[in-house]
């Protein structure tokens, strides 16, 4: 596996463990990166830490200070955070199962790939996951990771598990704070109808290969043109909002592009359909 685990320890249930490793689920390496330039120059900024009154230091010699008060700081090294020590430090010990739809979605956060270390513990590593598969539900359990303890959900996938940290409710804002004060409006139902068959009509399935960063293939061809020497200018309007009296035309207008739109997988079922329904009339 050409990747390096993020995290290596063990799976616990109960009083069966196996040793386990967890990947990054996900990978940023293919994002447009930009580093800060001096323009007179041309030359790249280098970040060096700089202690005010003795200058540029070594960043291998500093260690972390937690404030206490206006400028004191209790210090701390990387022994010192070695004395904390937690049983979720080196391993991932499921406490409780629950069904997927009591997580709220605003707890879900970053996915890491489950992979069992090769050896004695792989049998074990089966008997929980095909055990979780079994009962459908998803573990929860808690690992301290990049310096912190976390929640984690675990569920099957394939011959591995993946674990999801979750957000803890202290970081999680309370939706109220922000649509309490959205004021109450009662849609006409006719528009409400239209704008459902427009849904409708629009209505597909999920592939994750339709999506394509717009945005980053433009910067792309922005740094392209540069690189030839343009300027590769980029300028889209935005749009405007629709007023309530142009609302219903907007909206039957919408309807009729979608329907003379390409059909969505749902709309090729249905038609797909119709034919054998009206031989079946006919008979």
């Amino acid at each position: 596996m050409a990747a390096r685990p993020t995290w290596q320890g063990h799976l616990k249930l109960s009083l069966v463990t196996c040793p386990v490793a967890l990947y990054t689920a996900t990978t940023s390496t293919n994002d447009v990166r930009f580093h800060l330039i001096n323009p007179e120059t041309n030359n790249r900024i280098r970040m060096v830490p700089t202690d005010p009154d003795a200058g540029p230091v070594e960043r291998s010699d500093l260690v972390r200070g937690y404030e206490v008060s206006k400028d004191e700081y209790v210090l701390f090294d990387d022994a010192d955070f070695d004395k904390v020590k937690l049983e979720s430090t080196r391993t991932i010990s499921i406490d409780k199962f629950v069904d997927e739809s009591e997580i709220d979605r605003l707890y879900w956060d970053s996915p890491f790939y489950v992979v069992p270390e090769k050896g004695a513990g792989l049998e074990a590593f089966a008997v929980i996951r095909d055990a979780m598969k079994k009962q459908g539900k998803v573990a929860l359990g808690c690992l301290v990771l990049r310096g912190k303890e976390r929640q984690l959900a675990l569920e099957v996938r394939g011959k591995g598990l993946v674990a999801y940290t979750l957000r803890a409710q202290d970081e999680v804002r309370d939706a109220g704070d922000y649509f309490d004060d959205i004021k109450a409006v009662n849609a006409d139902e006719d528009m409400v109808e239209i704008a459902a068959r427009i849904i409708g009509q629009k209505e597909g399935d999920f592939d994750p290969s339709d999506f394509k960063d717009r945005y980053d293939d433009a910067l792309r061809e922005m740094i392209k043109a540069k690189t030839k020497g343009g300027k590769g200018t980029v300028d889209v309007p935005e749009p405007d909002d629709t007023n309530v009296i142009d609302l219903m035309a907007a909206l039957r207008s919408s309807l009729k592009g979608s329907a003379g739109s390409e059909k969505t997988p749902a709309a090729k079922k249905a038609a797909a359909k119709k034919p054998a329904a009206r031989k079946k009339a006919a008979a």
